[in-house]
């Protein structure tokens, strides 16, 4: 079976780094887009990143940007997100995801991505 599997999380102080790793088994996801989510407590799920198919076009979201850089290597069929200078706001549950077609740009809608991982939490102390 399929599965995306997290890890990288864990507890920082406020101007730290973290990187988090998505690592793919059960199948390849070279050819798929990639996305990074997160849930804070209390928030909606939010694209923090996304990557096309062969890393060649990333995008991050205005809240991140300049801090955060997604990348993926597709021989270790993995994709990272790379946090630099955190905030207590990044607090949150992480989450890598993989859109439903292979091939193709990046994604930035929820709705295009049909395989999940079950998350690694990322705590920013203040």
């Amino acid at each position: 079976q399929a599965q995306l599997v997290e890890s990288g999380g864990g507890l920082v102080q406020t101007g730290g780094s973290l990187r988090l790793s998505c690592a793919a088994s059960g199948r390849t996801f070279s050819n798929y887009p990639m996305g990074w989510f997160r849930q804070a407590p209390g928030k909606e799920y939010e694209l923090v990143a996304a990557i096309n198919w062969n890393g060649g076009d990333t995008y991050v979201a205005d809240s991140v940007k300049g801090r955060f850089t997604i990348s993926r290597d597709n021989a270790e069929n993995a994709v990272f997100l790379q946090m630099n200078s955190l905030k207590p706001e990044d607090t949150a549950v992480y989450y890598c995801a993989a859109v439903r077609v292979p091939g193709g740009p990046l994604y930035k809608s929820p709705r295009s991505y049909n395989q999940w991982g079950q998350g690694t939490q990322v705590t920013v102390s203040s």
